[in-house]
């Protein structure tokens, strides 16, 4: 079973070779090529807290992300908007196929604006691509 963190549900759809460093870029590949795997279904517990993703990044302290002064704070609310967003409960396990269609029927590109606001990734537009491709290709 995999754990994400509330916002790495949608960094997923729109993740394209972007990190924090090398180890984090590869954990999040990992991470990535399993949920586009059409043929793959498998429980993910989803968190507000840190992840896989995490365990990877240089910036993740003991028990909570030290990147900078309000880092933890901010990527937890991150998590928690996402999760209510998609009606999720934290710590509950969903199927990924589940996760991914409440994700294409209840996000919109522009929701980004605010469940992510703040992010450094946000700029980039690639998040957004992600969650337009996911909402219109076919199902």
């Amino acid at each position: 079973m995999r754990k994400l963190r509330g916002h790495h549900l949608l960094c997923v759809h729109g993740f394209q070779g972007m990190g924090y460093s090398p180890a984090f870029v590869k954990k999040m590949e990992e991470i990535v090529r399993e949920i586009r795997d059409h043929s793959l279904d498998f429980p993910i517990q989803v968190l507000i807290d840190l992840d896989e993703a995490c365990s990877a990044c240089p910036h993740k302290g003991k028990d909570f992300c030290n990147a900078k002064e309000g880092s933890d704070e901010h990527v937890k609310g991150m998590d928690g908007k996402v999760l209510h967003h998609l009606g999720l409960t934290p710590g509950q396990s969903y199927l990924k196929s589940e996760l991914i269609k409440r994700t294409r029927e209840r996000v919109h590109p522009e929701d980004l604006d605010t469940l992510c606001a703040g992010c450094s990734w946000l700029s980039y537009g690639v998040c957004k691509e992600g969650i337009e491709k996911l909402r219109t290709r076919p199902h």
